[in-house]
């Protein structure tokens, strides 16, 4: 599952604002000014954008290519907080899908939104688009086409997972421990194709403030991919097919202009000591040159030889895991024997000269990090650098 709490929102971009300090130059990637995860984030050029998630409705720029980096506030998100929106720049606007958070502050549970929001790079403003997602898009991944068109894929639905959280988060655990556990056992339960997540490839049409497709997923839709765009498409990099299970799938999708054509890549190898490779939700993924690198991303270690067995809660009683390992694509994948600093998932790619840059993320103890490194192929093994 993308997240078991909904993160309070305890900051805006105003009160951040002041805590943005300016970097001097040999300290090349300066710290977010609060952690980051479950947030939405993109480039335009050398200037990166990332916020919302777990910063609550601020939002950060940041010229990649200057000399003395900092990190400064845009302008505050206008909704309501949003964790696990779908997002994509297309043009001067950053535009934000669904996500999941509290309509009101009072509310006895999250919901999936269908709203879109789009934030206007040029004149740091937002507003609010007319229209609704056709689906919820909680978890899903967004990539833009060209200027005028988004392409959107998986995403979890609305009605069963607005109902589970309301059931669950409404019904007191310790006065009704069987209760509450059935309403989890039930959820978590089910098969992958019983979530009903979203099976076609949506595609938002920016001139026409409209909807249409590009036909199905022929793979389990899922969340938690890392996509990547490369010379024939984008690669969208594992991610989950249930609450708690993963893919190791990689797939490469090509654009046409009526659909969209897929194709199987290979695998990540198997983490040292384990039989299988689990797949990973919201790795830090990109080239350095022609060396495609994988790092970090979340997993449940034996989920997957419980989903061979169809014992669908594959990640009861299995602790999240936070990876650190790091892999490379070079003529065939290899595990890299060096790791991050800190297992890792759910925060932010940026692309450098040199590499990608990582920037946030969860930990191990369910904190929201601050760092930022860049992950460097020195032509014999990747390079962490701050």
């Amino acid at each position: 599952m993308l997240f078991g709490k909904t993160c309070c929102a305890l900051f805006s971009a105003a009160s951040i604002m002041v805590m943005a300090t300016t970097i001097q130059a040999n300290e090349a990637w300066p710290d977010l000014p609060v952690g980051f995860k479950n947030g939405v984030f993109a480039q335009d050029g050398n200037t990166a954008f990332i916020g919302l998630g777990s910063t609550g409705d601020a939002l950060f720029s940041m010229d990649l290519g200057s000399d003395v980096r900092s990190w400064k506030a845009m302008s505050s998100f206008p909704g309501p907080s949003t964790n696990g929106a779908a997002f994509a720049l297309a043009g001067d606007k950053l535009f934000v899908f669904s996500g999941s958070g509290k309509a009101n502050p009072g509310d006895a549970s999250p919901i999936i939104f269908t709203d879109v929001y789009a934030y206007d790079t040029l004149a740091d403003t937002w507003s609010k688009i007319d229209t609704a997602t056709p689906v919820g898009l909680l978890g899903a991944s967004a990539y833009a086409i060209d200027e005028d068109r988004i392409a959107i894929f998986g995403g979890y639905n609305k009605e069963l997972f607005d109902g589970y959280l309301h059931d669950v988060l409404t019904t007191d655990k310790e006065k009704e421990p069987e209760k509450w556990q059935k309403i989890v056992d039930d959820y978590m339960g089910m098969p992958p194709e019983d979530y009903l997540w979203n099976t076609q490839v949506l595609l938002y049409t920016v001139s026409t403030n409209s909807w249409s497709d590009l036909g199905e997923n022929p793979y389990l839709p899922n969340t938690g991919s890392a996509v990547v765009e490369n010379d024939k498409g984008i690669l969208l990099i594992n991610g989950e097919v249930k609450p708690g299970l993963r893919t190791p799938k990689i797939k490469q999708v090509a654009f046409e202009d009526n659909g969209a054509t897929w194709t199987e890549m290979p695998q990540l190898p198997a983490r040292v000591g384990a039989s299988l490779q689990e797949g990973l939700a919201s790795p830090f993924a990109g080239y350095s040159g022609d060396v495609l690198i994988v790092a970090g991303g979340a997993n449940f270690h034996g989920a997957r030889a419980r989903g061979f067995a169809e014992q669908w809660f594959t990640h009861a009683g299995y602790p999240k895991a936070f990876n650190a390992d790091i892999y490379v694509m070079k003529e065939g994948w290899s595990k890299q024997v060096n790791d991050l600093p800190t297992g890792l998932a759910y925060g932010a790619t940026f692309t450098t000269p040199e590499g990608i840059l990582a920037v946030g993320g969860e930990d191990g103890e369910r904190a929201a990090r601050t760092e930022a490194f860049q992950l460097s192929w020195d032509g014999e093994q990747v390079v962490v650098t701050n």
